[in-house]
């Protein structure tokens, strides 16, 4: 029998054999100082672009008032337990119905954190007779629920149609045979590419095919839409969505999510949702940040019209040079380089200690060898002069990974990785 841990000793990931290289710098580094547009990083003032403060809510002054006064009436303690043994408010109930109204549904649920009321909301709608179709670069919460599911599960190519047509038929004839239903699972926008999942086509097999859609829309919620309310309202598909879900850690600038539906649906849920059943409620500090946080998205829209008055100038900028930046229609914003790790290091390495600018780096494996994926996260509070900042420093990046230089610069990161 060997140790359990030997696994570790030898094989620290296709990430952690990075962390020497890599840890404090490249990933887990320490941002300081206010949220917002510019932030320090190791000293220096960086233009910040990894922060999903879509909205520029964290450090609004009205935001920041209205949780100072939260915690000193409730602390951070209230209420104690799960919703269903001493955790539950009516507070918690009034955001639950505020939220429900806001993205056009009969009924909601409050959730701790996004991640775990994703991967216990999948839980609880499936057993396993049922059938998962999910998209293959579907968020890693959605795949951990997933793995949860004890019945069969499909995945179809990214945002394509055929391929999801395709995994229905397979799920059709299978769930005949089991008895089951099944579930389709899309995220409204996804968080890397920044596409918009093709809600409406999706909804259009619901002629064709019997099942029930369940969108992730973490990145659409409060920043697409005409009201904010989301890829669905953007689609103009919003009442077909049968699970909608949407998380506070973006547009909202807190923590805590939600999943809203057909009372009947929401009703099922919050009785059979173990993430929620066994823990602690979402404390009273956040509820009530969330409902000034929930109007100022209804009331202020110049904070939205910002937002995009910012993504449209970055994202034109950026086609402008000839940068390929995919086919974003959402506000995250992928610059797709081609380069090895090292060479990635290097890069980043340049533009926040050369430049001033930090943005997040992603390589393989979340997405293929030989590709370096820069993310930029535009929001509210960023300014026209940031974004043109921004534009000058990827000029001056591109050349230097055209001529060699970030090869040249990481061969010292290669040789010790080799050695």
């Amino acid at each position: 029998m060997r140790d359990l841990f030997d696994k570790i000793y030898k094989d620290k990931g296709p990430l952690g054999k990075w962390a020497e290289q890599a840890e404090g710098y490249f990933v887990f580094p320490k941002l300081e100082g206010p949220i917002s547009n510019r932030m320090k990083f190791r000293g220096k003032d960086v233009i910040t672009w990894s922060i999903n403060d879509y909205l520029g809510l964290a450090n609004h002054p009205e935001v920041r008032k209205v949780d100072a006064e939260a915690a000193a009436d409730y602390g951070s303690a209230y209420p104690m337990g799960a919703r269903m043994m001493s955790g539950h408010t009516t507070l918690h109930e009034q955001l639950q119905t505020e939220l429900a109204a806001f993205v056009n549904k009969e009924a909601a649920y409050l959730l701790n954190f996004g991640y775990q009321g994703m991967v216990s909301t999948i839980d609880a709608l499936v057993s396993k007779d049922d059938i998962i179709v999910y998209d293959v670069d579907a968020h890693a919460c959605i795949i951990d629920g997933v793995r949860l599911h004890m019945g069969k599960r499909f995945t179809y190519k990214h945002n394509d149609i055929e391929s999801i047509e395709k995994n229905l038929q397979r799920a059709t004839k299978l769930a005949e045979q089991t008895g089951g239903g099944i579930l389709l699972i899309s995220e409204g926008v996804f968080g890397m590419r920044g596409e918009q999942g093709r809600l409406k086509e999706i909804v259009e097999l619901k002629e064709k095919y019997n099942f029930r859609l369940f969108v992730d829309d973490a990145h659409g919620f409060g920043t697409l839409g005409a009201t904010g309310a989301g890829a669905g309202e953007e689609q103009g598909i919003q009442d077909k969505i049968d699970v909608y879900f949407a998380t506070f850690a973006k547009s909202m600038a807190s923590t805590g999510a939600f999943i809203a539906a057909d009372k009947e649906i929401i009703d099922y849920l919050k009785y059979n949702l173990r993430s929620q059943m066994f823990a602690k409620s979402l404390q009273m500090q956040l509820v009530v940040g969330a409902l000034k946080r929930l109007d100022m998205l209804r009331s202020m829209p110049e904070l939205r019209s910002k937002l995009w008055e910012n993504v449209n100038a970055l994202q034109s900028g950026l086609k402008k040079r000839g940068f390929d930046i995919g086919t974003t229609q959402s506000c995250v914003t992928p610059v797709y380089l081609k380069g090895s790790i090292p060479e990635a290091m290097a890069l980043v390495k340049d533009l926040r200690e050369n430049h001033g600018i930090f943005c997040s780096i992603v390589v393989y494996p979340v997405i293929p060898k030989g590709l370096i994926l820069l993310r930029l996260i535009p929001t509210a509070s960023h300014t026209l002069e940031d974004v043109e900042e921004t534009l000058v420093a990827f000029d001056a990046i591109r050349e230097r990974l055209v001529n060699g230089t970030y090869k040249r610069l990481s061969a010292g990161v290669q040789a010790s990785m080799e050695a």
